[in-house]
């Protein structure tokens, strides 16, 4: 009895360092999200794609499809948290405002279930995962596939940069198991899991 009390234990034990991070890149035209599991400091991708909205000439239709199908998101894979990518600054305005408002209505989805939001720059985004902030979404997206083993090219880049957001908010808490280090990229992590890497 008393072994199957400490089974349980141990289960809830590691349950409670995993953990499921949604991973947005908001847009009016396409949306990229992924997901993935952290297992204290094993990443596992669980899903990445696209939500397409080309088709909708209503930018508050647009706006609907996004807090829908990211509580949609939530609902299916329960995650702990929710990063989001922040619009950049462009020269054009317009843009930037309905950037915002995408982002806000995906946040808006995670807030409305209770999930902690955390938001990263663009160059954030790149500089965790490849080293380099000013790298492309073709690059972000090559070196996600190394890192996560999977093979499949999404239709759209976005899909990798919405991964992209969740696998940044992973590394900014990462570990390594005993030693209490974290990283803060992907060098650094890279640096110390060059087992892993192969």
């Amino acid at each position: 009895m008393l072994r199957i009390y400490l089974n349980i234990a141990f289960m809830l034990r590691e349950k409670s360092k995993e953990r499921i991070i949604l991973g947005i890149d908001p847009g009016t035209a396409v949306m990229g999200y992924g997901v993935l599991k952290e297992t204290g400091n094993q990443i596992e991708l669980l899903s990445l794609g696209v939500v397409k909205m080309t088709h909708l000439d209503d930018h508050f239709l647009k706006l609907q499809r996004i807090f829908e199908r990211t509580s949609s998101l939530i609902e299916q894979y329960k995650p702990d948290c929710m990063a989001l990518e922040a619009p950049f600054y462009g020269k054009n305005i317009q843009v930037m405002l309905k950037l915002g408002r995408a982002q806000g209505v995906a946040m808006a989805a995670g807030l409305a279930k209770g999930l902690p939001i955390f938001e990263y720059s663009p160059k954030k985004v790149k500089q965790s995962i490849t080293g380099n902030g000013s790298a492309t979404k073709e690059q972000v997206a090559a070196m996600l596939k190394q890192l996560l083993k999977f093979t499949e090219t999404p239709e759209f880049l976005d899909a990798t940069d919405g991964l992209a957001v969740a696998v940044c908010h992973s590394f900014q808490k990462i570990s390594t198991a005993g030693t209490g280090k974290s990283y803060s990229g992907w060098e650094a992590f890279a640096k110390d899991n060059q087992k892993r890497m192969k």
